[in-house]
Protein backbone atom coordinates (compact mmCIF):
# COMPACT_ATOMS: atom_id res chain seq x y z
CA UNK A 1 0.00 0.00 0.00
CA UNK A 2 1.40 3.36 -1.07
CA UNK A 3 0.87 6.09 1.53
CA UNK A 4 1.61 9.13 -0.62
CA UNK A 5 1.08 9.49 -4.36
CA UNK A 6 3.67 12.23 -4.76
CA UNK A 7 6.29 10.11 -2.98
CA UNK A 8 5.38 7.17 -5.22
CA UNK A 9 5.82 9.27 -8.37
CA UNK A 10 9.10 10.74 -7.15
CA UNK A 11 10.39 7.30 -6.22
CA UNK A 12 9.52 6.01 -9.70
CA UNK A 13 11.26 8.99 -11.29
CA UNK A 14 14.45 8.43 -9.29
CA UNK A 15 14.57 4.65 -9.79
CA UNK A 16 14.19 5.12 -13.55
CA UNK A 17 16.80 7.90 -13.54
CA UNK A 18 19.54 5.67 -12.10
CA UNK A 19 18.40 2.51 -13.93
CA UNK A 20 17.49 0.77 -10.69
CA UNK A 21 14.37 -0.09 -12.68
CA UNK A 22 14.81 -1.02 -16.32
CA UNK A 23 11.89 -1.37 -18.73
CA UNK A 24 12.56 -3.36 -21.89
CA UNK A 25 9.41 -4.89 -23.40
CA UNK A 26 11.20 -5.76 -26.66
CA UNK A 27 13.97 -7.79 -25.00
CA UNK A 28 12.52 -9.27 -21.79
CA UNK A 29 14.62 -10.17 -18.79
CA UNK A 30 14.61 -13.62 -17.21
CA UNK A 31 14.09 -13.61 -13.46
CA UNK A 32 15.66 -16.16 -11.10
CA UNK A 33 12.23 -17.80 -10.94
CA UNK A 34 12.37 -18.40 -14.69
CA UNK A 35 9.64 -15.84 -15.42
CA UNK A 36 10.07 -13.68 -18.51
CA UNK A 37 9.62 -10.03 -17.65
CA UNK A 38 9.75 -6.65 -19.43
CA UNK A 39 10.88 -5.05 -16.16
CA UNK A 40 13.86 -5.59 -13.90
CA UNK A 41 14.37 -3.91 -10.54
CA UNK A 42 17.66 -3.77 -8.63
CA UNK A 43 17.32 -1.30 -5.77
CA UNK A 44 20.81 -2.01 -4.45
CA UNK A 45 21.95 0.60 -6.98
CA UNK A 46 20.29 3.28 -4.82
CA UNK A 47 23.17 3.05 -2.35
CA UNK A 48 25.63 4.32 -4.98
CA UNK A 49 23.80 7.66 -5.37
CA UNK A 50 24.05 9.73 -2.16
CA UNK A 51 21.32 12.27 -2.95
CA UNK A 52 18.86 9.59 -3.99
CA UNK A 53 19.69 7.19 -1.17
CA UNK A 54 19.16 10.05 1.29
CA UNK A 55 15.74 10.74 -0.19
CA UNK A 56 14.73 7.08 0.02
CA UNK A 57 16.15 6.75 3.53
CA UNK A 58 14.31 9.81 4.80
CA UNK A 59 11.00 8.85 3.18
CA UNK A 60 11.14 5.37 4.71
CA UNK A 61 12.06 6.86 8.09
CA UNK A 62 9.12 9.29 7.88
CA UNK A 63 6.77 6.40 7.16
CA UNK A 64 8.17 4.37 10.05
CA UNK A 65 7.48 7.25 12.44
CA UNK A 66 4.08 8.11 10.94
CA UNK A 67 2.84 4.52 11.06
CA UNK A 68 4.56 3.07 14.10
CA UNK A 69 6.16 5.84 16.13
CA UNK A 70 9.61 4.66 17.24
CA UNK A 71 9.96 0.87 17.25
CA UNK A 72 12.64 -0.76 19.39
CA UNK A 73 14.55 -2.16 16.42
CA UNK A 74 14.83 -1.79 12.64
CA UNK A 75 15.43 -5.05 10.76
CA UNK A 76 16.71 -5.36 7.19
CA UNK A 77 16.09 -8.36 4.96
CA UNK A 78 19.37 -9.77 3.60
CA UNK A 79 20.92 -8.98 1.36
CA UNK A 80 19.12 -6.27 -0.61
CA UNK A 81 17.81 -4.29 2.36
CA UNK A 82 20.79 -4.47 4.70
CA UNK A 83 22.27 -1.19 3.50
CA UNK A 84 19.02 0.78 3.39
CA UNK A 85 17.80 -0.70 6.65
CA UNK A 86 21.01 0.34 8.40
CA UNK A 87 20.70 3.88 6.99
CA UNK A 88 17.10 4.15 8.22
CA UNK A 89 18.04 2.85 11.67
CA UNK A 90 20.92 5.33 11.88
CA UNK A 91 18.67 8.22 10.81
CA UNK A 92 16.14 7.29 13.51
CA UNK A 93 18.80 6.57 16.13
CA UNK A 94 17.61 2.97 16.55
CA UNK A 95 19.33 -0.42 16.84
CA UNK A 96 19.68 -2.40 13.62
CA UNK A 97 19.61 -6.11 12.89
CA UNK A 98 19.37 -8.10 9.68
CA UNK A 99 17.85 -11.44 8.77
CA UNK A 100 19.48 -14.04 6.53
CA UNK A 101 17.41 -16.29 4.24
CA UNK A 102 18.51 -19.22 6.42
CA UNK A 103 20.82 -19.83 9.38
CA UNK A 104 24.54 -19.88 8.75
CA UNK A 105 26.03 -23.36 8.46
CA UNK A 106 28.98 -22.50 10.70
CA UNK A 107 29.95 -20.49 13.76
CA UNK A 108 26.95 -19.53 15.89
CA UNK A 109 24.64 -20.53 13.03
CA UNK A 110 22.71 -17.27 13.29
CA UNK A 111 19.86 -16.38 10.99
CA UNK A 112 19.35 -13.05 12.75
CA UNK A 113 22.48 -10.92 13.02
CA UNK A 114 22.55 -8.33 15.80
CA UNK A 115 21.02 -8.02 19.24
CA UNK A 116 17.30 -8.67 19.65
CA UNK A 117 15.39 -9.11 22.89
CA UNK A 118 12.13 -11.04 23.17
CA UNK A 119 8.99 -8.92 22.73
CA UNK A 120 10.81 -5.93 21.23
CA UNK A 121 8.86 -4.05 18.56
CA UNK A 122 10.39 -4.37 15.10
CA UNK A 123 9.76 -2.68 11.74
CA UNK A 124 11.18 -4.65 8.81
CA UNK A 125 12.74 -2.86 5.83
CA UNK A 126 12.78 -4.48 2.38
CA UNK A 127 14.04 -3.25 -0.98
CA UNK A 128 11.63 -5.05 -3.32
CA UNK A 129 8.44 -7.09 -3.05
CA UNK A 130 7.55 -9.62 -5.73
CA UNK A 131 5.65 -12.61 -4.28
CA UNK A 132 6.73 -11.59 -0.78
CA UNK A 133 7.89 -15.04 0.29
CA UNK A 134 11.52 -14.14 1.06
CA UNK A 135 10.34 -11.10 3.03
CA UNK A 136 7.85 -13.19 5.00
CA UNK A 137 10.53 -15.80 5.65
CA UNK A 138 12.45 -13.06 7.47
CA UNK A 139 9.34 -12.15 9.46
CA UNK A 140 8.88 -15.79 10.45
CA UNK A 141 12.47 -15.96 11.72
CA UNK A 142 11.94 -12.83 13.80
CA UNK A 143 8.68 -14.14 15.23
CA UNK A 144 10.42 -17.35 16.24
CA UNK A 145 12.58 -15.14 18.48
CA UNK A 146 9.39 -13.58 19.90
CA UNK A 147 9.79 -10.26 18.11
CA UNK A 148 6.68 -8.07 17.89
CA UNK A 149 6.46 -7.24 14.18
CA UNK A 150 4.75 -3.88 13.71
CA UNK A 151 4.93 -3.92 9.90
CA UNK A 152 7.14 -3.85 6.83
CA UNK A 153 8.14 -0.92 4.62
CA UNK A 154 9.66 -1.54 1.18
CA UNK A 155 11.03 0.69 -1.53
CA UNK A 156 8.99 -0.84 -4.36
CA UNK A 157 6.39 -3.52 -5.04
CA UNK A 158 5.10 -5.06 -8.24
CA UNK A 159 1.75 -5.34 -6.48
CA UNK A 160 1.10 -8.95 -7.44
CA UNK A 161 -2.15 -10.44 -6.12
CA UNK A 162 -0.10 -13.35 -4.80
CA UNK A 163 1.93 -10.97 -2.62
CA UNK A 164 -1.20 -9.28 -1.27
CA UNK A 165 -2.58 -12.71 -0.38
CA UNK A 166 0.67 -13.88 1.23
CA UNK A 167 1.00 -10.80 3.44
CA UNK A 168 -2.64 -11.01 4.51
CA UNK A 169 -2.34 -14.70 5.37
CA UNK A 170 0.74 -14.00 7.48
CA UNK A 171 -0.85 -10.99 9.19
CA UNK A 172 1.90 -8.59 8.12
CA UNK A 173 1.12 -4.96 7.27
CA UNK A 174 3.00 -3.83 4.16
CA UNK A 175 3.60 -0.26 2.99
CA UNK A 176 5.83 0.82 0.10
CA UNK A 177 7.25 4.08 -1.20
CA UNK A 178 6.43 3.17 -4.80
CA UNK A 179 4.50 0.60 -6.78
CA UNK A 180 3.92 -0.66 -10.31
CA UNK A 181 0.88 1.52 -11.03
CA UNK A 182 2.67 4.77 -10.20
CA UNK A 183 5.77 3.59 -12.06
CA UNK A 184 3.74 3.05 -15.23
CA UNK A 185 2.06 6.45 -14.82
CA UNK A 186 5.40 8.21 -14.37
CA UNK A 187 7.15 6.35 -17.21
CA UNK A 188 4.27 7.08 -19.59
CA UNK A 189 3.79 10.74 -18.64
CA UNK A 190 7.49 11.53 -19.02
CA UNK A 191 7.89 9.75 -22.37
CA UNK A 192 10.18 7.09 -20.91
CA UNK A 193 8.02 4.49 -22.66
CA UNK A 194 5.73 4.64 -25.66
CA UNK A 195 2.04 3.73 -25.65
CA UNK A 196 2.60 0.30 -27.22
CA UNK A 197 5.28 -0.44 -24.64
CA UNK A 198 2.90 0.59 -21.86
CA UNK A 199 0.32 -1.84 -23.23
CA UNK A 200 2.88 -4.66 -23.14
CA UNK A 201 3.91 -3.79 -19.60
CA UNK A 202 0.30 -3.75 -18.45
CA UNK A 203 -0.38 -7.11 -20.11
CA UNK A 204 2.61 -8.62 -18.31
CA UNK A 205 1.28 -7.35 -15.00
CA UNK A 206 -1.98 -9.30 -15.48
CA UNK A 207 -0.23 -12.68 -15.64
CA UNK A 208 3.52 -12.41 -15.03
CA UNK A 209 4.10 -16.14 -14.57
CA UNK A 210 2.71 -17.06 -18.01
CA UNK A 211 3.56 -13.94 -20.03
CA UNK A 212 5.63 -14.42 -23.22
CA UNK A 213 5.55 -18.20 -23.09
Amino acid sequence: MVLDKNTAKKTAELLLQINAIKLNPENPFTWASGWKSPIYCDNRIILSYPVIRNYIKEEIAKQVEALYGKPDVIAGVATGAIGMGALVADYLGLPFIYVRPEPKSHGRKNQIEGYLEANQTVVVIEDLISTGMSSLNAVAALREENANIKGMIAVFTYGFDEAVKNFAENNVELHTLGDYAHLMEQASNTGYIKEEQLNTLMEWRKSPSTWNQ
